[in-house]
């Protein structure tokens, strides 16, 4: 099984304001971020599924429906889960996801601070993480660093999640990206939950910072709370595995330690929809 347990849809108009115009900053003024169901379809071949995730974080410009994602899941419930997202800062957050998951069929909830401009930590937002451990959906986190000037990079701290995870002992909750640049931070907060995981998503773009996320994953003894992901559209599927088997390349010829394939291989394969209870 090759499962990414991390991608995104973008339809047109999905990607707009403050995060359009960091993409252009950064990217070049011609470049538009779309992720179309046909796009997100054929980025699957050859892979058993993926989690899509929706977006409600129109403080910074990114808005995928719900409705959307559902639909576009609904054409194969078995390979592909969505997740639901509202904005924590919402009056009708709690009652909006418990639609969501009850009445379009998503099957847990995407939060992230820094495009949702909210403090995770914060006691009025208890209230939907309760919500979902009652209905028994997990939630993936983006708890890690952004290139939107207006997002709040101070609610972004793995550590963050701490009180959330003693609060709900059986919330299961994803930390994507590794909570990079803040990898080892993210790694002790896995470490210490155990209901706790993180996605390598996005990092394989900066291969020193990702071999030595996967090196100290190891010293830690915490590769099997790491899941595999892509960012689709920001990156492939198939670039994500092929980068997974390259990251102890860095290593060739030195005597810096080394990312076991076996822990590689275990990544690769994990039972991610068994492991979230998606399936």
């Amino acid at each position: 099984m090759i499962f990414d347990c991390h991608t995104h849809l973008f339809g047109p108009g999905m990607v707009s304001g403050p995060t359009d115009a960091a993409i252009k900053r950064a990217w070049g003024p011609d470049m538009h971020i779309v992720a179309t169901p046909e796009q997100h379809r054929a980025n699957l071949e050859g892979f058993d599924g993926a989690i899509v995730l929706a977006m409600a974080a129109g403080a910074t410009g990114l808005v995928v429906p719900n409705e959307y994602v559902a639909s576009y899941c609904a054409e194969a419930p078995t390979r592909l889960f969505g997740f639901a997202s509202v904005d924590p800062n919402d009056p009708n957050a709690v009652s909006d996801f418990e639609t969501a998951v009850r009445e379009l069929g998503l099957k847990g909830l995407k939060l992230g601070p820094i495009y949702q401009n909210f403090y995770p930590d914060r006691p009025e937002h208890f209230p939907l993480y309760a919500k979902a451990e009652e209905l028994n959906v997990p939630i993936l986190w983006h708890q890690g660093t952004s290139f939107v000037p207006e997002g709040y990079l101070d609610a972004s701290r793995p550590a963050m999640l701490d009180p959330i995870a003693r609060t709900f002992p059986r919330l299961k909750m994803i930390v994507a990206h590794m909570g990079h640049p803040w990898v080892d931070e993210c790694i002790s907060l896995v470490r210490k939950h155990p209901n706790l995981y993180m996605d390598l998503s996005a990092l394989a773009s900066r291969p020193w910072q990702y071999y030595n996320a996967l090196v100290s994953a190891t010293e830690y003894g915490v590769t099997d709370k790491i899941l595999f992901g892509s960012d689709y559209p920001f990156f492939t599927t198939r670039q994500t595995v092929d980068a997974l088997q390259r990251v102890d390349d860095l290593a060739e010829g030195t005597r810096l330690p080394r990312v076991p394939e076996r822990a590689l291989e275990a990544i690769l394969h994990r039972d991610t929809p068994g492991l979230l209870g998606l399936a």
